[in-house]
Parts: structure tokens; C-alpha cells; sequence
């Protein structure tokens, strides 16, 4: 499935399957947490870093236990552009060229992980924020630009109480996404499930901490969790 700006959002609607999808750029305090998680539940997931995550030394001992475990490790940009206006979504803040040169540098720090551009043909945009241009662009740099299935609040695990009613807890994330999965026609099919892999010091009810509860109810309900490469393809 494919929302109208190009990008991959769903997979097999038929498939009780979810690609559980895992950001990072400045923290990353829910590795471990995570990657224990997914070994328990047998679960194999998707990891979406920028450079500035690949290239921070602090952080390379859970990449390459990641990468042994079978995860999936793919770009985010290098220096996690904002690609375009959050007002005026037609309006481009970056040229090809930036785009092209930001998302080439992003591919050479993930090389130093043994990971080639082949093995993560999959781009998941800075802020998962782009265009029908940024499609475009990503196509032609042979790559296919994939974001998160709308629905739930997943995405919203970032947030820090100071940020008002932006915040969202980690129970009001985990009801949403079962909320979601029983009133769905199709439940989470083919899902594409957008978390953080490390958030600001200022929330302290991290949902990473939740994880090993929502897939042990999601596991009885059926699920099995695979990596977006899996989820998509022959899509």
C-alpha cells in the first residue's frame, strides 16, 4: 500500500505479519532493552539510523549486535534533514544534490558496518516527512521510500511531558495500537510499526520498557514479526 506523497506504507493486508520499525539519530538508551526483547519473543525487526547514529562510537557495539541477531539496518539520512516544509508540504527545503550527497553519506558510514547499499534497499525519511519529489528523488537513487502505516500513536513514543499536549504515555501508545488491531477489518496486517530506539531524558515512561507486553499480546493474538524486507516483499 502506498499513501498519495509515494511512499510504502502497508504490506499484505492478508498477511498476519508486522514489520516492527526502529528510529534513531541522537539516542539510543532502549538498545539493549530491545534487542533482549525481540531474541525472547524470537521477533525480527527494523533498524533505521542516520550517520550521525552510525558514526557515534558509543552506539557501535549494539549496531553489530544487532546486525549478528538478523536484524534489518537501513538509512535515515546522514545529518537528518528536514526535507521539506511542515506548513507547505510542496515546498522543498533541500536541492537533489543535498538530498543525493546527505543520503550517499549516510551509506558510507553504514558501510563500516559491512552494510551495502543492496542489503538496505529500503529508506525510511528524516521525520518521516517528505514529498511526491522526495519519492521521486529516492527512486532514482535506486532506492524505495518507505514510512509507517497511519492509525496508532506509535510514533508519538519521542515525547517528553514539557512538551504539553504533544505528549503522548506509553499506555495511552500501547491502547491505541491494540484499539487499532481490534477494530481494524484487517487488524495489524501487514503493518509497518514506527517506534524510537532511544529517546530524550526527559520522558522517563519509555515504551521500550512496554515492548516485551505488547508482543506477548499481539504474539496470542497471531502475529509474527518480520523484517520490512520480508514484510514488502513481492509487494
Amino acid at each position: 500500500m502506498t499513501d498519495k506523497h509515494g511512499a510504502i506504507v502497508r504490506g499484505d493486508l492478508s498477511d498476519k505479519s508486522i514489520a516492527l520499525v526502529f528510529t534513531g539519530d541522537e539516542f539510543a538508551d532502549g538498545a539493549e532493552s530491545i534487542r533482549k526483547t525481540l531474541k525472547k519473543h524470537k521477533a525480527k525487526a527494523s533498524f533505521f539510523f542516520t550517520g550521525r547514529f552510525y558514526g557515534n562510537s558509543d552506539f557501535n557495539t549494539e549496531i553489530r549486535k544487532l546486525k549478528r541477531a538478523g536484524h534489518y539496518l537501513g538509512a535515515h539520512s546522514d545529518a537528518h534533514l528536514l526535507y521539506c516544509d511542515w506548513a507547505k508540504r510542496d515546498s522543498l527545503l533541500v536541492t537533489q544534490e543535498q538530498f543525493s550527497e546527505d543520503l550517499q553519506r549516510n551509506y558510507k558510514r553504514m558501510a563500516r558496518f559491512g552494510i551495502r547499499k543492496t542489503d538496505a534497499l529500503y529508506f525510511l525519511p528524516p521525520y518521516e516527512w517528505y514529498n511526491s519529489q522526495i519519492a521521486n528523488w529516492t527512486t532514482a537513487e535506486g532506492l524505495r521510500l518507505v514510512n509507517f502505516t497511519p492509525g496508532t500513536r506509535s510514533a508519538a513514543d519521542y515525547t517528553w511531558p514539557e512538551m504539553g499536549n504533544r505528549y503522548v504515555s506509553s499506555e495511552t501508545i500501547l491502547q491505541s495500537i491494540l484499539k487499532y488491531e481490534e477494530q481494524d477489518s484487517h487488524g495489524l496486517n501487514g503493518f509497518l510499526l514506527l517506534l524510537h530506539i532511544g529517546t530524550d531524558p526527559r520522558r522517563e515512561d519509555k515504551f521500550y520498557s512496554r515492548l516485551d507486553e505488547l508482543l506477548t499480546k499481539l504474539k496470542y493474538k497471531g502475529y509474527q514479526f518480520v523484517t520490512i524486507d520480508q514484510q514488502l516483499s513481492e509487494k
